[in-house]
């Protein structure tokens, strides 16, 4: 621990099959827990931490030394961080002025933190076992068995609604309104702002919906493509934005869907979805498009896949992109309709800039409109 940052003492990470890690608080000197995940970025702590999609969930980041650069606010992908707690090797203070600090994002929000964990080796363990719910607890409680009732009474990631925590209620319009500048509705999810910025680096205004807009809100007159947003939690508790995005099909506008809004149209086409066995999260994951044989290092954050077996030939869609490390389903794409949907992040920052043509194709095919 820097002392820069400022430790809070001792703590413990509890984990539901009675694995316990000591180490030293230095978040909010709280309890907090959920599923853990494991982040293999080198960089982008800051980004992963106010990334909606990591809500409910314990971040586990594998390289040794989190925090050797600063904080810069325009760099937070939402209005604060959503993650239940993070947990490092090593925490680093790069910077002296605490604002810039990555540990006093955290206090400020209620996130507890605790370093000293030997996170390559909980990686391992949760490789092995697969996904398991944990607890780092306020700093002092030292008793283990404590610990592990507790780690085991944290709410299965099944069960929650994480999308209506990180949506926001109220639409909001990003850009002027002017002669062929296309007009994207954004379905937020669980948006990260850099979607945003990719789709107005290409000239298009932005209107971002919340989580509840109905198709008729979606597909509004004014708009020219659809963007289903990446976001947390299991698409099979989504039925209404599955319709929604059945309807947004059926209607033919150009659509993308990233991530969660992947799954929801595959879901939406017919296909299954189920949970993988512990998710996929960091920024080096080979993807080969399958119909131009191109392979994509690509970001990702995400705990479900689509069964691509189950995806109706009739359908329309076909899986376009395949991940390289395991076979699971990375994209799809519509035969005759502008639609295309991806599993990773192509406006992943830090990170690869591979993918960031999904952005060029989508504005081109709305901006053709």
């Amino acid at each position: 621990m820097d002392p820069r940052i400022g430790d809070l003492g001792p703590a413990l990470l509890a984990l539901e099959d009675r694995t316990v890690f000591r180490g030293v608080a230095f978040g909010a000197p709280v309890a907090s827990g959920g599923d853990l995940v494991v982040n293999t970025s080198q960089t982008g702590y800051q980004e992963v931490c106010t990334d909606p999609s990591y809500a409910g969930q314990v971040v586990v980041m594998t390289y040794p030394l989190i925090g050797n650069y600063g904080r810069l606010p325009d760099d937070d992908q939402s209005i604060r961080p959503w993650l239940r707690g993070l947990v490092v090797a090593n925490a680093t203070a790069a910077v002296l002025e605490d604002a810039r600090q990555l540990a006093t994002l955290l206090r400020d929000h209620g996130i507890p933190a605790i370093a000293g964990v030997d996170t390559r080796a909980l990686a391992r363990h949760l490789r092995a076992g697969g996904s398991l719910r944990g607890l780092i607890l306020e700093p002092g409680r030292l008793d283990p068995a404590e610990a592990v009732g507790r780690a085991v009474a944290v709410p299965r990631w099944e069960d929650q609604d994480f999308v209506g925590e990180v949506s926001p209620r109220a639409v909001e319009e990003i850009g002027e309104a002017s002669e062929g500048v296309p007009l994207i509705a954004i379905v937020d999810f669980g948006l990260k702002r850099n979607i945003v910025r990719s789709l107005r680096r290409r000239g298009a205004r932005v209107r971002v919906l919340p989580h509840t807009a109905t198709a008729a809100d979606v597909l509004a007159t004014d708009v020219s493509g659809v963007v289903l947003s990446p976001g947390p939690g299991d698409p099979a508790r989504l039925d209404g934005p599955v319709a929604m995005a059945r309807a947004v099909v059926a209607d033919g506008r150009p659509l993308l869907g990233i991530c969660l809004g992947h799954q929801i149209v595959a879901r939406a086409a017919g296909a299954d979805t189920t949970r993988l066995r512990f998710g996929h999260h960091g920024a080096n994951h080979p993807v080969q498009d399958v119909d131009t044989g191109l392979v994509q290092v690509t970001a990702q954050n995400h705990e479900v896949q689509v069964v691509g077996a189950t995806l109706p030939a009739t359908s329309g869609f076909h899986v376009s992109q395949v991940n390289l490390n395991d076979g699971s389903v990375e994209g799809l794409r519509h035969a005759e309709l502008p639609i295309e949907t991806v599993q990773y992040h192509p406006e992943g920052a830090p990170g690869p800039l591979d993918a960031l043509a999904v952005f060029d194709r989508f504005v081109a095919a709305a901006s053709a409109r």
